[in-house]
């Protein structure tokens, strides 16, 4: 069964942003710019940063 891939983004971008830095010490403010669009942009960024796939940092973030 194949998960959820949309991205959810629940209350504030700033706010889920400060949670994967406080989780993640080596993101920046470069990894985590979002723009409206762009998700999937974003979404790659991560994963190549953080060596997970592409459902598992989805997970990550709607889990915020």
């Amino acid at each position: 069964m194949k998960t959820d891939t949309k991205l959810q983004m629940k209350g504030s971008w700033n706010e889920m942003k400060g949670k994967l830095k406080q989780k993640y010490a080596d993101l920046t403010d470069d990894d985590l710019l979002f723009e409206e669009g762009k998700e999937d942009e974003l979404l790659g960024k991560l994963q190549r940063k953080l060596g997970k796939t592409m459902d598992e940092v989805k997970e990550e973030i709607n889990g915020l």
